[in-house]
């Protein structure tokens, strides 16, 4: 029995050394500082509080200031234990998101009476649906409430969170006892992983200085110092500065460490308690310049290229002059070819070439005719694509699917009569909404068009679910400049393993270290400047390539106003944030899937855009910008796959009504109004509201009356229906500069959205 015990007890140590090395590692020498992100969720919330109890610890814990508004760091010698603390505002959205994606641990302060205000619950939302790290509950204050409002306060509270965090304990922040225990619980706690920033390495700006290049001082090298996290860097990867594009390195360097435990002193100089951090500068301090060591620089015959669309050759595939190798070869094959052949007497040589056998004769013509289908498909996917183009500028302003939205905001009595163009706008949106639900795709027959040329581009199908449908067909030239996988699944696994079984090359994590980065804008510095965190990623291979990316995402039940196909959306997926303008289509097992117009709020959707390939998993959130600048949450998902051959089909529905009804026929008007067009569109099959099928037998007159034959007798109170289909693209808006949002206007009390939330 004892030694049962004991083999259990090693076995169970060994399921977990990773685990072990992990909570070692963070926060001690030889690892990364322990960072905690500190979010007011509450107008009221005293963050300054918090902040000065967790600074007034005992006399063996150094303090470094970071010279930035509520960034110090705590260093104990005595525990082997740092931390960095960071403070960031709920209503400035884009820093908080940032920091969430490189926390260890979320401290959100919360208020002593209502816990958390509009702007609170908004960015609770934004963190849920981004992943959310390991976090803490902390209610400074409120020893000034009489003991009975306390105690109603304290009840409030723990049910509002009950709802929120589950399992999550509260920690007052009253004393400096009470915030020593926030500490230990922050530094054992279990840490939650977010699995786009565990395969990838990253790090927050520490400090950072900007070299002008010698062209123009507007682009020159970002010199960024931080602590490596997540994974290895390797300086010949791609690096993402979150919110500014993708960038090369040239070299890393290895400076002084700022937040060390056992710090050197530099000679003539005592080091002091406090320390001030320059955030201009590259490692903190000027007197360690001379330390700093290379630890490697570039290769660039392994440097990965920022290259990220094809560049489409329009000669691509044309007829070219034929090389004097080519001419050589064509005499040599025309000689090997040479055959005896009987011929009559008198016959020339150029009339006995003419002469072939009969098998080889119909071998050629077959030959012939298969080189003539496939120069008249050619021709014909370019006189389509082109007329598409064409035809496609003048379609969709017809059916109103590029419109820009305009989402109504709440104004004051002076000013309320001042948007009434948008509120007309917005109930326009709705009445689309509520038409394309009751009846979905249906549209009018034009009656000044002919219907065969206004849906040219359209075709009937026997069936959507079973037809088959080409996805190589009549591509749109976007296409062309977009990077496609054989097999993405496969090189995503081989990618992932090779990142869990092979050792990489470069800063270990819990290094601290200067990467210069190259070509970077003067305006990332200038961010960094005012206080904005800067936040990097390295890129696995080719996610700096634009292909078509499919997000899975649902509707927010915070927000219901209509958002059609194709508006311009914010994009936060992973690490990136972009603009687009998306496709909505439905989430099926089918290989053909139909578009819908509308987000739909009782449905999950799949979404459709040009961006960087990024390797799932990585969440997504989706955000709509108002006319003031105000970002609204309206869709929280996850990202699907990368495949441009996902076919996605708009279907129109033309509609008839049927005017004469016998056994198993009937004459059917209003659907079109011309002979021409019942001939054009006889062979596709008809259907009705009722579940009939049939098909059109033959026009009656010149006006578009038809006469039509179902496998029952119709109703009269029926409709007849047409279904054509055609697939569509999303349109190439990607633009990966989004402007920061104005920040959230706080209301006092967010039960409505806790109860909208619920539902």
């Amino acid at each position: 029995r004892d030694r049962n015990w004991t083999e259990a007890r090693v076995h169970g140590l060994q399921l977990c050394p990773q685990v072990l090395a992990e909570k070692r590692n963070l926060g001690s020498r030889d690892g990364p500082p322990h960072l905690v992100v500190l979010v007011p969720l509450h107008s009221r919330a005293a963050a300054h509080d918090a902040l000065c109890l967790l600074r007034s610890q005992d006399s063996a814990v150094v303090r470094v200031d970071e010279g930035k508004a509520g960034g110090f760091a705590l260093l104990c010698p005595r525990l082997k234990q740092r931390w960095r603390f960071v403070t960031a505002q709920a209503e400035d959205l884009h820093a908080v998101l940032d920091l969430a994606k490189v926390a260890d641990s979320l401290l959100f302060i919360l208020d002593a009476a209502d816990g958390w205000d509009s702007a609170g619950e908004h960015c609770l939302s934004c963190l849920f649906a981004q992943g959310l790290p390991s976090y803490a509950l902390a209610v400074p204050g409120g020893s000034d409430l009489p003991p009975k409002k306390r105690i109603d306060a304290k009840k409030k509270l723990a049910k509002a969170i009950e709802k929120r965090f589950p399992e999550a304990k509260l920690f007052p922040l009253h004393t400096e006892q009470e915030s020593s225990l926030l500490l230990r619980h922050l530094a054992t706690q279990r840490q939650r992983h977010l699995a786009f920033r565990d395969r990838r390495a990253h790090l927050l700006a520490y400090a950072a200085e900007f070299v002008p290049g010698q062209e123009s001082d507007l682009v020159g090298t970002l010199k960024v110092s931080g602590f490596v996290r997540g994974q290895t860097l390797d300086v010949n990867s791609l690096v993402h500065i979150v919110g500014h594009g993708d960038f090369q390195m040239s070299q890393v360097d290895a400076p002084p460490d700022p937040l060390s435990l056992n710090p050197r002193v530099v000679k003539g100089q005592k080091r002091s308690q406090d320390v001030e951090v320059q955030g201009d500068s590259v490692n903190g301090t000027e007197e360690m310049e001379e330390d700093v060591k290379v630890l490697m620089k570039a290769d660039t015959n392994k440097q990965e290229s920022l290259q990220s669309e094809v560049v489409p050759d329009p000669m691509e595939g044309e007829q070219t002059w034929p090389t004097e190798e080519e001419l050589q070869e064509a005499e040599a094959s025309l000689k090997a070819n040479r055959r005896v052949v009987k011929v009559p007497k008198g016959t020339s040589t150029y009339q006995a070439a003419w002469i072939v056998d009969d098998e080889e004769g119909n071998q050629e013509d077959d030959g012939d005719d298969d080189e003539d289908d496939d120069i008249d498909d050619d021709m014909m996917e370019e006189a389509v694509s082109q007329e598409g183009e064409s035809s496609e500028e003048g379609e969709e302003p017809a059916e109103g699917e590029c419109e820009t939205m305009t989402v109504s905001e709440c104004l004051r009595d002076d000013q309320y009569d001042e948007k009434v163009e948008e509120d007309e706008e917005m109930l326009e949106r709705y009445k689309q909404e509520r038409m394309d639900e009751m009846f979905p795709d249906e549209v009018d027959t034009p009656r000044d068009v002919p219907a065969r040329v206004r849906f040219q581009k359209y075709r009937g199908l026997k069936s959507f679910r079973t037809s088959p449908w080409d996805p190589k067909e009549n591509l749109p030239r976007d296409y062309a400049r977009i990077f496609q996988f054989q097999d993405f699944s496969r090189t995503r696994k081989h990618l992932f393993r090779q990142i869990e079984n092979e050792e990489t090359e470069g800063a270990s994590v819990g290094w601290y270290v200067t990467l210069h980065v190259c070509n970077v804008p003067v305006s990332v510095m200038e961010s960094f400047k005012e206080g904005r965190p800067l936040v990097l990623f390295s890129l696995l291979p080719h996610e700096q390539k634009m292909s078509v990316l499919n997000f899975l995402v649902r509707r927010h039940p915070s927000n219901s106003e209509p958002v059609r196909a194709k508006e311009e959306l914010i994009f936060h997926c992973g690490f990136r944030r972009f603009r687009a303008s998306p496709l909505f289509s439905q989430h099926t097992s089918a290989d053909k899937h139909k578009l819908e117009r509308f987000l739909r709020l009782d449905a999950a959707l799949v979404v459709t855009v040009y961006a960087p390939i990024t390797f799932p998993p990585a969440s997504v959130l989706l955000f709509k910008q108002r006319s003031n600048g105000m970002h609204d949450l309206i869709a929280t998902g996850s990202l699907l796959s990368v495949d441009p051959d996902r076919v996605v089909i708009k279907r129109l529905v033309l509609s008839g009504h049927p005017f004469k009804i016998f056994t198993k026929a009937a004459v059917v008007r209003y659907m079109f109004f011309n002979r021409e067009d019942v001939m054009w569109f006889k062979p596709v099959e008809l259907r009705t509201k009722w579940g009939r099928r049939g098909h059109i037998k033959e026009p009656l007159g010149t006006h578009g009356h038809m006469k039509c034959h179902f496998d029952g007798q119709l109703k009269s109170q029926d409709t007849v229906l047409l279904n054509l289909y055609k697939r569509v693209f999303p349109k190439w808006t990607f633009d990966p500069h989004v402007p920061e949002p104005v920040p959230w206007v706080r209301s006092e009390s967010a039960l409505p959205v806790h109860e909208v939330e619920m539902e």
